[in-house]
């Protein structure tokens, strides 16, 4: 656990960010996809996050390209890729990526309830069975980077191979990011800290 009172790499102020960075930001959004991701319309604009990655923009651009698809493309469901993402940072105590996500998962129907539940975990009351399904992915791919042959045939059962893929490669990414942002110290925004 980090105990520095600031950031290990602090983050780029926006008027600093040059024409690499912008288009390590553009590398977010996938060719020809237009809409953005549901939240509501004072949710936290994640200024210290992209601050942090503007500091290496080749890896953010890189990072970006692969996020994008996961953001804009997956073939999951938003419910889907939100419930995954929360529960990695959920198990991985990553304050930061979990705020944020709170306010996408409201966006893609989450109750505040439902929201609550994912930290409890799969064995949480209420949850269907594909949904802890979905969760106990979550934490035996955070465990042991493998997920067991009865959660897999559960899985299997409602999602397609690309399905399947998107979802290991979904807690892939966002434990990746849970990573770095507590290794780097990424302070939550004011407008995030504030929620």
């Amino acid at each position: 656990m980090t105990t520095a009172s600031a950031p290990r790499i602090p983050p780029l102020p926006p008027e600093e960010w040059g024409d690499d960075v912008r288009a390590g930001l553009a590398a977010l959004r996938p060719a020809g996809v237009t809409q953005e991701l549901k939240r509501p319309a004072n949710a936290p604009r994640g200024l210290n996050v992209l601050g942090t990655l503007a500091q290496h923009p080749t890896l953010m651009q890189a990072y970006h390209a692969f996020n994008g698809h996961l953001l804009y493309t997956t073939t999951l469901d938003a419910r889907q890729r939100e419930l995954l993402i929360l529960r990695v940072a959920a198990r991985r105590g990553a304050e930061y990526e979990w705020r944020q996500h709170v306010h996408i998962a409201r966006g893609a129907g989450f109750s505040e309830d439902e929201i609550e539940r994912v930290a409890e975990g799969p064995h949480a009351a209420g949850w269907s069975s594909f949904d802890a399904a979905m969760l106990r992915a979550v934490d035996e791919l955070v465990a042991d980077a493998e997920i067991t042959d009865g959660t897999w045939q559960e899985l299997a059962a409602g999602l397609d191979r690309h399905q399947l893929m998107d979802l290991v490669f979904t807690v892939g990414a966002y434990d990746l990011l849970a990573m770095a942002f507590k290794s780097f110290g990424v302070e939550l925004d004011d407008d995030l800290a504030a929620r």
